[in-house]
């Protein structure tokens, strides 16, 4: 759980025993504060989100699976985050670029044209979905995407200002209109729907259709950080609750992805991600309880932390 002071990591042991990560939160390049601005907070909420998403499950696998002696290193979470933001590029821009490039060729399409924006767009959110359904049949991915259904209720529960615990927390839905799984398919959405408009008009950037083909990839990364503020300000919206209709409608394909992303959390899973979202509040409240660190709490439950 992050708060605008916090960043709060809850995690249950195999032994019992809770052990909590508590930081002050500190904004990536601070310095440059029109990064904060609308339009260009997308791009730094998804970069902080992909960071504070290894650093969780780093310290997730420290205390699941305890490292033994003789074992390599563990990657940090900056080297982490850059090897998936890699990969994300192959999967979901290089490859479907590279494929719809091959079906314009073979249809006789311009391969910089609207017909092949649009398969290329297909295709990237048939991949997202693809690659969302083979992750959820796995035994490891049902367990977190329990515990992201947890998280979403936690924060149900806050917003409707009942008090942070089980039983208030069981009725509320797993899915949330402000959710990463959403916030990733507007991006993608948006993507689509920015090629499909810009890449058409722009003038040929080499000479052979290879080439050129090419050249539009890093075009597309580079598209990837304003594509991600729109989609940011439209995720906003569509949370609010004179959200117009449209918006809702865009954002929509978002919260059905949730139903993979997430699954009914057991009471367990409901106390770790109430208990984080506390310590969150704690310190925007002013009633933190431990300094900056790690404790390990042998029994501890949510009662304890209200």
């Amino acid at each position: 759980m992050r708060s605008p002071k916090s960043f709060v990591v809850v995690v249950r042991r195999p032994d019992g025993a809770i052990a909590i990560r508590e930081q002050q939160w500190r904004s990536l390049l601070p310095d440059l504060k029109f990064l904060r601005w609308p339009l260009f907070r997308g791009a730094m909420v998804l970069l902080e989100s992909i960071h504070n998403g290894f650093v969780a499950l780093q310290f997730s696998a420290e205390h699941a699976l305890p490292v033994e002696e003789g074992q390599p290193a563990q990657q940090t979470p900056a080297a982490a985050m850059w090897i998936a933001m890699l990969a994300m590029v192959a999967l979901f821009i290089a490859a479907p670029h590279g494929l719809a490039y091959l079906i314009a060729r073979a249809m006789g399409w311009d391969p910089q044209g609207m017909a092949s924006q649009w398969v290329d767009g297909g295709m990237r959110i048939a991949m997202l979905v693809g690659y969302v359904s083979l992750m959820a049949r796995t035994d490891h991915a049902r367990r977190l995407f329990a515990y992201h259904g947890a998280e979403h209720k936690a924060i149900w529960t806050y917003e409707a200002g009942q008090p942070l615990r089980v039983v208030n927390a069981r009725p509320f839905a797993r899915q949330h209109p402000r959710c990463g799984t959403s916030f990733l398919f507007v991006v993608i959405f948006v993507a689509v729907l920015v090629h499909a408009l810009v890449l058409p008009a722009l003038p040929r950037l080499a000479g052979s259709d290879v080439l050129n083909a090419l050249v539009l990839v890093p075009l597309k990364v580079l598209l990837a950080f304003p594509i991600a503020g729109i989609a940011y300000e439209l995720q906003k919206l569509s949370a609010k609750e004179r959200c117009p209709p449209v918006i809702r409608w865009l954002t929509a394909p978002g919260m059905w992805l949730q139903n993979l992303t997430t699954r009914e959390p057991d009471d367990a899973q409901l106390e770790v991600a109430l208990l984080a979202l506390e310590r969150a509040l704690a310190r925007e409240e002013g009633r933190a309880k431990t300094p900056d660190g790690v404790a390990v709490y042998p029994d501890y439950a949510i009662a304890a932390a209200a």
